[in-house]
């Protein structure tokens, strides 16, 4: 175990020794839906975690603040609001250089991932919400295409009595974060609206970004058995800079700094989006439900990259400098639940019809005219690029003892590919096609109650997840059409785990996995601004995850998570190395590490405070060493950084006002935040800031 790391294992162990001291707190109870069944995680013989509140003293805009006391997750904040979050789950989603893959993500029951499994969090308004849900393991198969593991953010209901909500945030590199939340309830309606705004000057050079976003969530109770629900989101994000990534050189020279060509071309990304929902639910008798869900969204991104103007000159099949996306989006799920008895025992069982679809219209210029650089020049591609699927899922769970509990599901995931090319020129051949991928995914799980404060369980599932279109625009042989040659990866995944309750005010968990892959996409060639992708024979990502959320003492509360994993490609394969390679000739070994993971994780804070009067807190993350390419040739350095925070909370009467101030990476040490897995200039490294400060304040009249 890494040196940095054993704390957090020891301290897991510590407080289950002495949290019998505590006496008068208990930890709220908490229903979670990821499953579809409505019940408390300790009964679901899954590993599935609930973050219920936002960290003290946080910005509170980006998922990674959210999800650090969770085990199994890596979420990244790059510092560069130009590309999205990183997200991966046990190793699965770690390969993505921009965007979220292999990963599922739902904002209120509504994907933010498309059917081709590529998805992002850039609209997840975290002011508003009530919970953050992370499902990880066999039982994620059931949310179809790329579910090495599901996140689904849930929009908090309508409070009683009312409230208005004013918050404000700033602090080191131009921080700064507003919002105002209106929640309350008004006879048969209760709503959730919110408008967010955040901007800062970036860490880095070149890394400035502004952020609106606004949320608003309607539910009118049409009867005491009938409900509609209205989701509305919107977001833009104006010219966020982009600063790229850094050579090892260059990071350890001087972190702040940003790749020369990032100036030379101004790279940067405009992203704008609006999307609608409208769930219905419906009590049907006393065991029949429905649960109806629809929704339409656009999306466009405009991106500002910083391929070389001779590399697009020389070569007439490139797509250019300057990528230009128009999205339309939508679908619908119609799910049926049956709550009753079997042989005498409490069953439930849950079908479901879903179909998405995703309609882009992608377009490519020349990031140049004349001499003037980092401007949209010539058309270099024009396409109509539509996909989408159509699933059949079906799950149940019998409490067959009153010890023992059985769930099983499977779903049928059918994603099809169009691609419609309408730039062809001298070449530039004419790049249409499609391709149709299918699976069925059975899963199934036992949970065994061996006493009220010990419960175990073990599950079993496979999983599957198709090339994106990303990964499927150009062909490794360079010839006319999209890579439908391409297979998805499928996946056997296995856990066993342990979940404990030893008082009511500590609980804690233990998960060991492994999951073996077959065909694992891993990157063939980058060639003039095109990269192409390859399937690896087999794969695995095997780990130990451990968790702990408890009352030590009154208003004293620790939480601690840790991550062990082994993630490996299990057979040898050719890449390219160089920026201009051509076809696959350097080998890579059996037994090399995937890049992207880290080999360990965890975070662990101890807060003092109740609901009012003072608050304090200390808390640590680490992260172990990451490999960045498919050789492994290179990695990012382990580390571990500290912070405190700390404040006061005012509650009177009608008005609850929460002053805080935090500091972090306290040492001021330099790290690497995230990595650009296989960037074909070397350019691996995301720095992460020195010490930084950060004051605010939130109001909330009732």
């Amino acid at each position: 175990m890494r040196p940095h790391l054993r704390p957090l294992a020891g301290g897991i162990l510590l407080a289950l020794c002495t949290a019998a001291a505590a006496q008068e707190a208990r930890l709220a109870p908490v229903v979670v839906t990821a499953t579809r069944s409505e019940q408390s995680p300790y009964d679901i013989p899954a590993a599935i975690d609930v973050a219920a509140t936002p960290p003290d003293g946080s910005l509170d805009v980006n998922l990674s603040e959210r999800v650090q006391a969770i085990p199994g997750i890596v979420a990244r904040d790059r510092q560069n609001y130009a590309q999205d979050a990183q997200v991966s789950i046990r190793g699965f989603g770690a390969r993505s250089t921009f965007g979220i893959r292999g990963v599922r993500l739902y904002t209120d029951g509504i994907p933010a991932t498309m059917p081709d499994g590529q998805g992002q969090v850039s609209h997840f308004n975290l002011d508003s919400a009530d919970r953050v849900e992370v499902l990880r393991g066999p039982f994620s198969a059931l949310y179809g295409n790329a579910s090495g593991g599901v996140v689904q953010l849930f929009t908090a209901d309508g409070t009683q009595p009312p409230e208005l909500r004013f918050g404000v945030a700033g602090g080191s590199n131009g921080n700064f974060r507003s919002s105002v939340n209106a929640r309350g309830v008004e006879g048969p309606v209760d709503y959730n609206v919110d408008v967010t705004h955040f901007r800062t000057s970036g860490y880095r050079d070149h890394s400035a970004a502004r952020r609106e976003s606004g949320n608003a969530k309607i539910g009118w109770k049409i009867d005491e058995d009938a409900k509609l629900t209205l989701v509305l989101n919107a977001l833009d994000v104006p010219d966020a800079q982009d600063p790229l990534g850094l050579t090892r050189a260059q990071y350890e020279a001087d972190p702040r700094q940003v790749a020369a060509v990032a100036n030379t071309f101004d790279t940067r990304k405009s992203v704008d989006q609006q999307q609608a929902g409208l769930i219905y639910d419906q009590r049907l008798d006393d065991a029949n439900s429905l649960r109806v869900m629809g929704y339409y969204g656009r999306r466009s991104v405009l991106q500002y990259l910083s391929i070389p103007v001779a590399t697009q000159s020389s070569q007439p099949g490139n797509s250019g400098g300057v990528v230009d996306l128009g999205n339309e989006y939508g679908g619908g799920d119609a799910r049926w639940t049956w709550r009753d008895t079997l042989a005498g025992r409490p069953f439930e069982i849950a079908a479901g019809v879903a179909y998405d679809n995703q309609t882009q219209h992608r377009q490519g210029y020349e990031n140049f005219v004349g001499r003037s650089l980092g401007v949209r020049g010539a058309k270099r591609r024009d396409e109509i690029d539509r996909v989408f699927d159509f699933d059949q899922y079906a799950q149940a769970t019998w409490r067959v003892a009153d010890d023992w509990t059985l769930m099983g599901g499977a779903r049928h995931s059918e994603v099809r590919f169009r691609s419609t090319d309408r730039y062809i020129a001298a070449g530039n051949p004419d790049d249409s096609g499609s391709v149709t991928y299918s699976a069925t995914t059975p899963v199934f799980g036992v949970l065994w109650r061996a006493a009220p404060w010990l419960h175990a369980y073990a599950n079993w599932g496979r999983g599957f997840e198709t090339p994106t279109f990303s990964e499927l625009g150009y062909r490794a042989d360079r010839g006319a059409g999209l890579a439908f040659d391409l297979k998805p990866s499928h996946s056997r995944n296995e856990e066993i785990g342990i979940k404990l309750r030893p008082t009511d005010r500590v609980q804690a968990g233990l998960a060991v996995y492994r999951a073996d892959s077959d065909d694992e996409l891993a990157v063939a060639t980058n060639l003039g601004g095109r990269t192409t992708y390859q399937n690896i024979a087999s794969s695995r990502r095997q780990g130990v995850e451990l968790s702990f959320d408890g009352e030590l003492a009154r208003d004293l509360h620790l939480v601690a998570a840790y991550t062990r994993i082994q993630a490996s490609f299990r057979s040898p394969f050719l890449t390219c190395v160089s920026a201009g390679c051509a076809a696959p000739d350097t080998p890579v070994a059996a037994g090399t590490r995937i890049p992207g993971v880290p080999r360990s994780s965890g975070y662990a804070a101890l807060k003092y405070g109740a609901d009012r009067g003072w608050q304090a807190g200390v808390d640590m993350s680490a992260m172990g060493s990451t490999s960045v390419n498919d050789l492994g040739t290179e990695s990012a350095p382990g580390y571990a950084l500290f912070g405190v925070s700390g404040g006061y909370v005012f509650d009177d009467g009608p008005w609850r006002v929460n002053t805080f101030a935090r500091v972090d990476n306290v040492a001021d040490r330099h790290v690497v935040g995230s990595v650009i897995v296989n960037d074909g200039n070397g350019r691996y490294y995301e720095p992460a800031p020195g010490r930084t400060l950060l004051v605010g304040v939130d109001v909330r009249w009732r």
